[in-house]
């Protein structure tokens, strides 16, 4: 992991994705798709421009396979959000490597873009070694795509060590996406992206940056919207090094959406929610599986990385009741403890305290969106909670924390995005009883660019008002986290403004959490 206070070295993997442009024209000899991979000119019908202004990406890894993805886009930012793209289907080929010159080439294989899903491509591979480094790309009307990194999990049975970053809330228009480039830049195994990949929003005056379109509200919007920040070359940079996992928060669709109600009254909200849900599986290295069917999709899922580490990726948006107390942000009122609540739904909740009930992982992790521990807002006399949180559904809420305390979790660990700064906190069985036990930690990551630079506003205010809550930090950046059978460290990664290009990164705080023992020690 590299030492925050020292120069950044430019590792071997650094330089092949810094030139993967140029690495992906490498001639491969052998069978026909081989040769297609070197030789111009095997598209169907006359050759696009660039089709990969896009990137590529991979997802989801397993002990044995991995998802790789890419989408076909001559012209990304089109306004009809085909991106330059012919209405016919046009055969990619993709190649996986052992080696970053393709020499060792393990599979191969053709899918089809077709105009129904964006011309994207989501490729799944399967019968690969578990905990193994591959080099892919793709071909595609006589262009090569750029070479990229991803990895398979370790095999069941296996501990050993996990560098895994998590990042969320990128807006395009309010800065730049510097933090995606150092986290890259920390070669990472894994990376979480624990949503608000993208904004909803149309331009706005002070934007560091063009936003391009109106307010998403159509398919065409939704996927011009994504190709713009897929464009970013930090955000490629961060696809091409690591596989990455991912959930989404609400602005993938729309501000404080809940299940079927809209943030205000809108009817045609349910035709909005199935193109971005579209859009979004386009884009995302995604299994099948979370292929959408009209205004669903299947997003909650369960990972393994050997026997050190479970990830339950949640989905908090999908099935919750409508945020309590008109919405109103901080604030306080009865509704938020009705016992019927819910932010997961009965469905992802039992399936999520069954993986509880079965697992056998050193560390349970949970991937999700919004604040999990208490945090009591007002520092006077009484109390404030968000309303998007799961202080709004207490009941609900609090089964998480028992069965994480009750079942046979041996470490239990919360990760949170959403609120555009770092926090770190202890989690307590009950919302409610701020003397209840400590069950598992909580690590909350700031923004990529939400929240402009940020300041070094402190909340010493809130963090006395709330002890069990450790470190805030009001920077952009990620959380670096380093898994073993022994211990987790958490470094909170800042940058010192992201309204400019190149920002530095160091580390604002570090802490461990010892095997058994849910609490927060400073590193």
């Amino acid at each position: 992991m590299p030492d925050p206070t020292t120069p950044r070295s430019v590792s071997r993997r650094a330089v092949l994705l810094g030139g993967a442009a140029a690495l992906g024209t490498t001639a491969v000899g052998g069978s026909a798709l081989a040769n297609a991979f070197a030789l111009p000119g095997a598209g169907s019908g006359r050759p696009l421009a660039d089709p990969f202004t896009l990137g590529v990406a991979s997802g989801d890894p397993v002990a044995d396979g991995v998802v790789l993805w890419t989408r076909l886009a001559p012209d990304p930012t089109a306004d009809d959000g085909k991106g330059g793209m012919p209405e016919r289907v046009v055969p990619v080929q993709w190649e996986l490597a052992e080696d970053e010159n393709f020499s060792r080439i393990v599979q191969r294989g053709e899918a089809q873009a077709a105009p129904e899903l964006g011309h994207s491509v989501h490729v799944e591979l399967e019968g690969l070694r578990p905990g193994a480094e591959y080099y892919y790309r793709f071909r595609a009307e006589g262009s090569v795509s750029p070479a990229a990194l991803t990895r398979t999990a370790p095999a069941p049975g296996t501990m050993g060590e996990l560098t895994m970053c998590f990042a969320s809330c990128a807006h395009y228009g309010e800065g730049y996406f510097t933090a995606y480039r150092r986290m890259a830049e920390e070669e990472p195994q894994l990376i979480l992206h624990l949503g608000d990949y993208q904004y909803e929003y149309a331009a706005e005056d002070g934007d560091v940056r063009k936003v391009l379109g109106p307010e998403t509200r159509t398919l065409a919007n939704y996927r011009q919207r994504h190709a713009q920040y897929k464009t970013d070359p930090d955000l490629q940079l961060a696809h091409a090094t690591a596989p990455w996992v991912v959930v989404w928060d609400d602005h993938e669709t729309e501000n404080n959406w809940a299940d079927e109600t809209p943030e205000k009254p809108d009817s045609g909200f349910l035709d909005r929610r199935k193109a971005a849900f579209q859009a979004y599986y386009e884009n995302m290295p995604l299994r099948s599986t979370a292929k959408p069917k009209g205004i669903d999709m299947q997003l909650y899922r369960r990972l393994q990385w050997g026997d050190l580490t479970t990830f339950h990726m949640l989905d908090t948006r999908q099935y919750r009741d409508d945020q309590p107390c008109g919405d109103e942000g901080n604030v306080d009122c009865k509704e938020r403890l009705n016992p019927d609540r819910t932010i997961t739904g009965s469905e992802q909740e039992r399936w999520l305290l069954d993986g509880f009930a079965n697992s056998s992982a050193r560390w349970d992790v949970l991937g999700q969106q919004v604040f999990f521990s208490r945090l009591d807002n007002d520092v006077d006399d009484g109390v404030e909670f968000s309303t998007d949180s799961w202080a709004a559904y207490v009941a609900n809420r609090d089964r998480v924390a028992n069965a994480l305390g009750e079942s046979k979790v041996r470490n239990g660990v919360v990760l949170t995005g959403d609120v555009h700064r770092h926090w770190a906190a202890e989690v307590q069985t009950e919302h409610e009883n701020t003397d209840s036990p400590v069950v598992a930690t909580e690590f909350v990551t700031t923004s990529i660019t939400s929240g402009g630079d940020g300041s070094d506003d402190g909340k010493q205010d809130v963090l006395a008002e709330n002890p069990h809550v450790k470190f805030h930090k009001n920077r952009r950046g990620y959380v670096r986290t380093k898994f073993t059978a022994g211990e987790l460290r958490a470094d909170y990664r800042v940058l010192p403004y992201v309204s400019k290009k190149d920002a530095e990164v160091s580390t604002a705080k570090s802490f461990v959490v010892e095997d058994g023992k849910p609490a927060l020690n400073e590193a």
